[in-house]
């Protein structure tokens, strides 16, 4: 499994970490609230609300360097338009990987 890293933040930040901290603050915040409503909807059963969140999360996927993951999570989006939960399972390993590295930087 991929590992989240910074090297897309690195990326835009060019070297400004005032900008650094920002884009990683605002990741730190966002996260937790966008994966919360994601699973409220999930357990809800909401699956256009549902969809609506993984398409949310898909950006923190990609901008901490998970291309792969980014592949799974777009299937899983495209999945819940047909009410199909097989990428559940990805979907949240995929979450609790960021969760972990989010209290590490």
């Amino acid at each position: 499994m991929e590992k989240p890293n910074l090297d897309y933040v690195e990326k835009l930040a060019r070297g400004d970490e005032s900008l650094r901290k920002k884009l990683i603050g605002i990741i730190k915040d966002e996260f937790p609230e966008e994966k919360e409503a994601y699973y409220k909807s999930l357990k809800d059963k909401d699956f256009k609300k549902t969809e609506e969140n993984v398409h949310r999360l898909k950006h923190k996927i990609i901008i901490l360097g998970l291309e792969e993951n980014y592949k799974i999570a777009n299937k899983f989006e495209h999945d819940l338009r047909e009410l199909n939960l097989d990428k559940v399972e990805d979907f949240d390993k995929i979450l609790i990987a960021i969760s972990y590295y989010l209290k590490t930087i």
